[in-house]
Parts: structure tokens; C-alpha cells; sequence
């Protein structure tokens, strides 16, 4: 099974270096598989390179799935950091 939720991004620049590092920081805790999907393009939210390649801007709709042993606990701070930061 796999959870996965939508966010719509506030934050005025979007992810750039600084939110997409913590992002990164904080799905790299998780053995579960984290992907982010914008406008049909995905990346593994691991990697910042691939965070970075995605170009998500202020107002964009970002979809995470996460799937794996702890998926909900992912989930769960995963939910929060974007409500939180982004």
C-alpha cells in the first residue's frame, strides 16, 4: 500500500535551494520510496538535483506518493513541512 497527498505551493519563490535541501533532509530519514510529481514530471524527493529539476514555482500543485515500511510516518512529516515551509 502507499500514501500520497497534493499541495498547492505558497511560498513566494517556490522550492528553491534552501526548502528543497530541508525537503531533501527530511525524506532521506525515511526507507520508504518518496516521489514528487509536477505537471508529469517526477523525481525522487532524495535527490536534490531531481527536487531542483522540477521548477516548482508559487501557486504550482505538487503531488507526493510515498511508499514503504514507514510511509505513514513519512507522510505525516512530510505533510507538516509543507504546510509549515512551502
Amino acid at each position: 500500500m502507499s500514501r500520497e497527498f497534493t499541495y498547492t505551493i505558497t511560498d513566494p519563490v517556490g522550492i528553491h535551494a534552501r526548502p528543497a535541501g530541508k525537503l531533501v533532509k527530511i525524506a532521506q530519514q525515511f526507507e520508504s520510496d518518496i516521489t514528487l510529481d509536477h505537471s508529469g514530471s517526477t523525481a525522487d524527493a532524495k535527490h536534490i538535483l531531481g527536487v531542483m529539476s522540477l521548477g516548482i514555482g508559487k501557486g504550482d500543485l505538487l503531488k507526493v506518493s510515498i511508499a514503504g515500511a514507514d510511509e505513514d510516518k513519512a507522510a505525516e512529516e512530510l505533510e507538516a513541512f509543507f504546510k509549515n515551509d512551502l
